[in-house]
């Protein structure tokens, strides 16, 4: 058997795996445990009484987290003329148009967010293979293919998430810091968890919010009680 390591032996303890903990505890003992050198991420993971092989039990959606990530977000934005301007003005770290669209086919992937007005998106469509696998094709469900440009990197700067299922029914994200406050950490994760239940989609049946979890970058997992954040 291998050696479990006693920074990892440290973690664990105390955290019983068959137990679902209220919220508000989960937080804690996850926050305790996050001792890295760095300020780990709090991860919140949702497993949902979906089947995203078929269309009508796919979930998606963006949320506006109160406190924000803690994450330093870079956004690139697809626009021309008054739009790139707007986007520059807004805070987007990357702005263009054909020239971005070639710096992207090219590997120059420099950003964790993409924004795109409707008008350009029959260039960005072009390099939905190359966005598209790592979640930053822009589409106007989530509010990344838009007019508003200014409302859409202040959004993206400010703390939204996307969201999406993925093949086994789990949903996940990062929603804070462990430097974050307790309190701060445990409204970002209702928040998310509120968006996640209303984008229920027509087709799921039964139980959807079967199983949550709370970890950090570092850290083990938590599992909490569903009941102590939202009704399903």
């Amino acid at each position: 058997m291998a050696k479990i390591a006693k920074r990892t032996k440290s973690v664990r303890e105390g955290i019983d795996k068959m137990r679902l903990y209220d919220l508000a505890e989960a937080v804690s003992m996850v926050k305790e445990r996050a001792t890295a050198k760095f300020d780990e991420t709090i991860d919140v993971a949702m497993n949902l009484g979906v089947d995203p092989r078929h269309a009508d039990q796919m979930v998606r959606g963006v949320v506006s987290l109160p406190h924000g990530t803690g994450r330093s977000v870079r956004v690139a934005v697809f626009a021309r003329d008054a739009k790139a301007e707007e986007a520059r003005e807004a805070g987007a770290d990357i702005v263009g148009a054909e020239n971005l669209v070639e710096a992207v086919q090219g590997g120059q992937i420099d950003f964790d967010r993409c924004i795109a007005t409707p008008d350009m998106m029959p260039l960005v469509g072009r390099l939905g293979k190359v966005l598209g696998p790592r979640g930053l094709m822009p589409n106007p469900k989530v509010g990344t293919v838009t007019m508003d440009v200014k409302a859409a990197v202040a959004a993206s700067k400010g703390g939204a998430v996307e969201f999406r299922v993925e093949k086994a029914g789990i949903v996940h994200a990062g929603v804070g810091k462990a430097s974050f406050d307790a309190k701060a950490i445990e409204e970002n994760i209702r928040a998310f968890a509120d968006a996640v239940i209303k984008a229920k989609p027509t087709g799921a049946k039964g139980s959807y919010l079967k199983r949550i979890a709370l970890s950090s970058t570092m850290g083990s997992g938590v599992k909490v009680d569903p009941s102590t954040i939202g009704s399903a």
